[in-house]
C-alpha cells in the first residue's frame, strides 16, 4: 500500500477526478437534456452563459488542479515506480490527462467558441445548437468516463 505524501496526491487525486466526474454527468444526464429542450436561441443563450460561468475560480481550480496533480502523480510514479500501484497511477493519470483534460482543450471548448459565434436569433441557429448539443454531449460523455475511470484507478492504487 503506498503512504505518506504519495498517498495524499492519490487521494487528492480520487477527489478531484471524481468531483470532475460528478459536474461532466449533470451535464450528460440532465443538463444537456434540459438546454436541448428550450427553443434554440434560449438554449444557445442559456450555454454561453454556462460556459463563461465555468471558467471561473471554484470550478477551474479543481478541473485544472486535477490536472496538475495527475501530472504530478505520473511523474512520481515514473522516477520513483514504487512496486505496487504503479499501473493503477499512471493508468489514472492518463485517463484523467488525455480523456478528461485533453478532451476537454480538443473536443469541447472549441465547440463553446464556435457556439459564442452562432447569432441565436438567426436562420442557421436551430440547426447549429442541434448539432452542438449532440456533438458536444457526445464528447463530454467521454469526459465523464474518463474522469470516474480515473478516480476508481487512483482508488484501486490506494488498496
Amino acid at each position: 500500500m503506498i503512504d505518506g505524501p504519495y498517498c495524499v496526491l492519490t487521494v487528492l487525486g480520487v477527489l478531484g477526478a471524481g468531483l470532475t466526474a460528478g459536474v461532466f454527468c449533470a451535464f450528460s444526464t440532465f443538463v444537456m437534456r434540459g438546454l436541448a429542450a428550450l427553443p434554440p436561441a434560449q438554449g444557445i443563450a442559456a450555454m454561453n452563459s454556462i460556459n463563461k460561468a465555468a471558467v471561473r475560480p471554484p470550478f477551474m481550480a479543481v478541473f485544472l488542479g486535477t490536472a496538475v496533480l495527475a501530472a504530478v502523480i505520473a511523474v512520481v510514479t515514473f522516477v520513483l515506480w514504487p512496486e505496487e500501484a504503479a499501473i493503477e497511477l499512471l493508468l489514472g493519470s492518463a485517463l484523467y490527462l488525455i480523456g478528461s483534460f485533453g478532451v476537454t482543450a480538443a473536443a469541447n471548448v472549441p465547440r463553446n467558441t464556435a457556439l459564442l459565434e452562432v447569432e441565436p436569433g438567426s436562420a442557421q441557429a436551430a440547426d447549429r445548437w442541434t448539432a452542438y448539443v449532440r456533438e458536444w454531449t457526445a464528447w463530454n460523455h467521454v469526459r465523464t468516463i474518463a474522469s470516474a475511470a480515473a478516480a476508481v484507478a487512483y482508488v484501486l492504487a490506494l488498496r
